[in-house]
C-alpha cells in the first residue's frame, strides 16, 4: 500500500514477506516484499514504448523514486523473447534518461530461438 500510494498507481501484483507462495514443491513463505506493474504485449516488440508506458502510469515525482531506490531495489524486468538469432531492440535517450533520473535498474533476460523447434 506505501508504495502504490507513493506511485499513485495500483500494482499489478504484489506481496509482502511472509505471504504463502504456492509452488509446485509445495507451500513456500515468500522471502521478501514486491510490487509489480506489467506493461501491455507488443508485437513487433517495442521496448522503448513499453518501458515509457510504465512510467506514464506512475508518479513523475523525481523525489518519491529517489526515496524508493534508497530503500529498495527498483528496476524494470524484460524477459525478451528472440524470434531469429539476430534481432535487436533500441531504447531512446529520453527513456534512459527517465530511468536514470528516478534510480531504476533497466533488467533484461533475453531468450534465443529454439532451434529445435521442427
Amino acid at each position: 500500500n506505501e508504495i502504490s500510494t507513493l506511485l499513485k498507481a495500483p500494482p499489478t501484483e504484489a506481496w509482502v514477506k511472509g505471504d504463502k507462495w504456492y509452488s509446485a514443491g509445495g507451500v513456500r513463505l515468500r522471502r521478501t516484499g514486491a510490487w509489480h506493474v506489467h506493461a501491455k504485449d507488443t508485437e513487433p516488440e517495442n521496448l522503448d514504448s513499453q518501458v515509457a508506458e510504465l512510467l506514464r502510469r506512475t508518479t513523475s515525482d523525481l523525489s518519491v523514486w529517489k526515496a524508493l531506490s534508497n530503500k529498495y531495489r527498483v528496476d524494470i524486468f524484460c524477459g525478451w523473447f528472440l524470434g531469429s538469432s539476430n534481432e535487436g531492440v533500441e531504447i531512446s535517450p529520453a527513456t534512459m534518461a527517465a530511468l536514470g533520473s528516478r534510480g531504476v535498474v533497466l533488467s533484461l533476460d533475453i531468450y534465443g530461438p529454439d532451434v529445435d523447434a521442427p
